[in-house]
């Protein structure tokens, strides 16, 4: 199976459950992505529910075009959505993808949902896919994302100047951040062991 059909399943552990998305989880983001801190530093902003539509639909479309694996992050301390998080950027030949289109709903930051759905990916990229790297980028001004990604473990790379527009009108200086296959078993147990505290918001 290629690498999309085999993330196509869920993951899970007992503080967090990952699922791909399908349409009925529609309602359940609404009500998490409402929230203009979300998209500060994300490539686009979801201000209304027409916005939001559109940012579902195309997640959709991504996930039923083999682009992306959109998961549904859901907390299982209370079974509630918290947000998403997807495999995308998927160069299998390469052997490397991303972990990208990370947000979490505002009740849900800074309670481990964050590094718990990162180590399921993390987990399943290198000991199912096979993954030799998969990277992380985020806005170079997104202080607590950057945060966040050293928390996990992940080495900061580098800045890519003037490397996407942004709403408002600015580019962004992109910073990306990676973990190789080599460095897996140090970073899963730096995970297991639990982080310092960060609220991450949104990282894509």
């Amino acid at each position: 199976m290629t690498w999309v059909q085999t993330a196509s399943t869920t993951l899970e552990n007992e503080h967090v459950l990952l699922r791909p998305i399908v349409p009925e989880d529609r309602e359940a983001f609404r009500k998490q992505a409402m929230d203009p801190e979300i998209w500060r530093y994300f490539v686009l902003v979801i201000a209304t529910d027409a916005e939001f539509d559109a940012f579902f639909d195309a997640a959709l479309a991504d996930q039923a075009a083999g682009r992306r694996v959109v998961y549904n992050v859901i907390d299982k301390s209370v079974d509630r959505t918290a947000g998403s998080m997807s495999f995308c950027s998927i160069a299998e030949p390469d052997g490397r993808l991303e972990i990208g289109w990370s947000w979490l709903g505002a009740e849900f930051r800074g309670k481990g949902v964050n590094r718990w759905a990162k180590f399921l990916m993390l987990e399943h990229a290198f000991e199912q896919l096979n993954a030799e790297r998969v990277e992380f980028k985020t806005d170079v001004l997104n202080l607590q994302a950057r945060a966040g990604l050293r928390n996990i473990g992940a080495t900061e790379e580098g800045v890519l100047r003037s490397f996407n527009p942004m709403p408002g009108g600015r580019r962004r200086d992109a910073i990306y951040y990676s973990v190789l296959r080599g460095e897996w078993p140090s970073v899963r147990e730096q995970l297991l062991a639990g982080p310092k505290v960060t609220r991450p918001t949104g990282q894509a």
